[in-house]
């Protein structure tokens, strides 16, 4: 078997690269670097059987030779860098997911889009089960990487219908662990750095907003059985377990043993008051459910994070 991942030097893209060469799979890595790093796959460029191709997926590509599998992953995924790339983030949201449906078109590949669960916006609905349409701001700042997503699910669902491609769409939930960026803006590497930093935890609004936070681990096992169902709606993929962010806060305090103080700063616009997963189809669907618990995962990506500080 032979898998294209796109946006493969990124966080959760370089998970996949992993978990599919530990499944006997051939990894074709396809990054431009915008947000991935080449280090997240570093380990991986002396195995005969990994690839790494850096190209921009929203500009056309060929890869010669056979291709299986196509998991389009490349996209900005945190506020800091979308906002910072809002253009770039639209357009691997359009065009990136047109030239690797087109791609896995032109080779008969399965292919797997990387969703969000921003597509539900500011929820009204609680959990969020895929049939939610959501609440979404479509020019409001955060709007470019929402709608990006959300026309991508419907490129993805036209291809499925118009040429019969075997597509499956994935909305990830919060996820954490290993290979975060510190600077990337989101909760669990902002809270974490500076805690590690000594510097005073910021949280937005009163901290009362929620989340549910699922370890990479968890997730890649998901997306790897996602891949080979015979279902091709979203399906959600997260943990449901809530925290507010001042708890969660609160527990990475207690983690690093620092004493340091809890920062209150706006709530940023149309930030998510709640979100947590409803997965009954992830459990009917896949059997899966995620194992790794908060407490424990939490562990292993402050002591990534204890580690990139120190470098």
């Amino acid at each position: 078997m032979r898998t294209l991942i796109t946006g493969g030097a990124g966080f959760v893209g370089s998970h996949l690269c992993e978990r599919f060469l530990a499944e006997g799979h051939d990894v074709v890595c396809l990054d431009n670097f915008i947000t991935g790093n080449p280090v997240n796959v570093q380990h991986l460029q002396g195995n005969p059987h990994f690839m790494l191709l850096r190209h921009n997926i929203s500009n056309h590509v060929e890869v010669e030779g056979p291709i299986d599998n196509i998991l389009h992953f490349a996209s900005p995924a945190s506020p800091v860098d979308y906002l910072r790339h809002p253009i770039a983030t639209l357009k691997v949201g359009s065009l990136g997911t047109h030239n690797s449906l087109g791609l896995a078109k032109a080779k008969n590949a399965r292919f797997l889009l990387a969703s969000t669960s921003e597509v539900y916006g500011d929820p009204e609905r609680h959990p969020q089960p895929e049939s939610y349409w959501g609440n979404v701001n479509p020019i409001g700042i955060r709007g470019v990487y929402d709608e990006a997503k959300r026309f991508a699910e419907a490129m993805t669902m036209a291809y499925h219908r118009s040429h019969g491609i075997n597509t499956h769409i994935v909305r990830i939930f919060n996820t954490y662990g290993p290979r975060m960026r510190l600077d990337d803006g989101r909760v669990v590497p902002n809270l974490m750095g500076q805690a590690l930093r000594g510097e005073p935890l910021t949280v937005y609004g009163d901290g009362s907003q929620t989340r549910s936070f699922c370890f990479v681990s968890d997730l890649v096992d998901g997306i790897y059985r996602l891949l080979h169902a015979d279902f091709h709606e979203p399906v959600n993929l997260g943990n449901p377990n809530e925290v507010s962010i001042l708890d969660f806060a609160k527990e990475i305090l207690a983690l690093s043993n620092t004493k340091v103080d809890i920062k209150y700063e706006p709530l940023p616009q149309d930030d998510p008051k709640v979100r947590r997963p409803d997965i009954t189809r992830a459990r009917t669907l896949l059997g899966w459910e995620p194992k790794v618990d908060r407490h424990e995962g939490m562990r292993r990506t402050m002591e990534y994070f204890r580690g990139a500080i120190k470098k």
